[in-house]
């Protein structure tokens, strides 16, 4: 097994049980390495240890829901993610330089700077507009073969074109292509936002040593993209600040939303993709 493959398995262990007190040692017990050779690799791959990529992680998806979870408090927020009230502020105060009420006041207007079109100009949909392009899914599971990006999700056009050229004797007419993204880029500085890039494939039909895994689908609102490349992240803070709040839903965070995409036009970077977002009922009372 590569070592890619090594820590790959080690940040989907870490994701899967960032809510639960884990440490380097379960980790590395999971990966079948010694605790000393596995932090090596792991910094080596990632350029973080795996402490401060776990810690980082719960922060992050803390920070995350006081943006889209509004009706919840802080402390409630922060319990979620391991922390008790007291050691959530100073934890959080650590990572962001500011108080989680700081934080949550500030981050409607922080998530309208475009992360990589810094000179673009644009606003929210209106629930309405945005309702027109959503339709309630039951999104099928999908095995494909993936490949783990660390980086500016700006850059995953050009990993793109290296990806296909890599795998096309895999591919056929049926393939389907998908980008599993893991971090909002305004709550996660854009250089450490996690990516997959994704092709379809069945059973047996790639080597041994290709990184194959369930895309798992389930009940998704699929918001059905068509433009330039640029406004995809304004399709995605309109989802998270206006539509999402205003329905009886909330985010699965058991799964990963991710881009099902349909006509890629690179000349023009033109687009049609289905941004498909798990999402289950709200809880009584939230």
């Amino acid at each position: 097994m590569t070592t890619d493959r090594i820590i790959d398995q080690a940040i989907d262990y870490i994701l899967q049980y960032r809510r639960e007190e884990i440490h380097v040692e379960d980790v590395a017990r999971h990966c079948h390495f010694s605790k000393y050779h596995f932090c090596r690799l792991f910094k080596a791959r990632t350029g973080e240890s795996v402490y401060g990529f776990l810690r980082r992680v719960r922060l992050e998806e803390s920070a995350f829901r006081l943006k889209v979870e509004e009706e919840r408090s802080i402390t409630e927020i922060g319990a979620d993610m391991g922390y008790s009230s007291s050691n959530y502020s100073s934890a959080f105060r650590q990572h962001y330089h500011m108080a989680p009420a700081a934080f949550r006041r500030r981050i409607r207007q922080t998530s309208m700077a475009h992360p990589f079109f810094h000179h673009e100009d644009w606003q929210v949909e209106s629930f309405a507009q945005c309702s027109q392009k959503i339709t309630l899914e039951q999104v099928p599971d999908y095995r494909v073969l993936y490949e783990r990006h660390f980086g500016s999700y700006e850059e995953l056009s050009r990993d793109w074109g290296r990806f296909i050229q890599k795998h096309r004797a895999w591919i056929t007419e049926d393939t389907c292509f998908f980008e599993r993204t893991y971090d909002d880029p305004a709550v996660t500085e854009t250089d450490r936002c996690l990516s997959d890039i994704c092709m379809s494939v069945g059973e047996g039909d790639v080597g041994e040593d290709a990184c194959t895994c369930i895309l798992r689908g389930g009940r998704c609102a699929v918001y059905h993209f068509r433009g330039h490349a640029k406004h995809i992240y304004a399709a995605y803070q309109t989802l998270f600040l206006v539509w999402l709040p205003d329905t009886p839903y909330e985010l699965d965070t058991d799964r990963s939303l991710f881009d099902r995409y349909h006509v890629v036009d690179g000349g023009r970077m033109y687009m049609e993709l289905d941004i498909c977002l798990p999402v289950r009922e709200r809880a009584r009372g939230r």
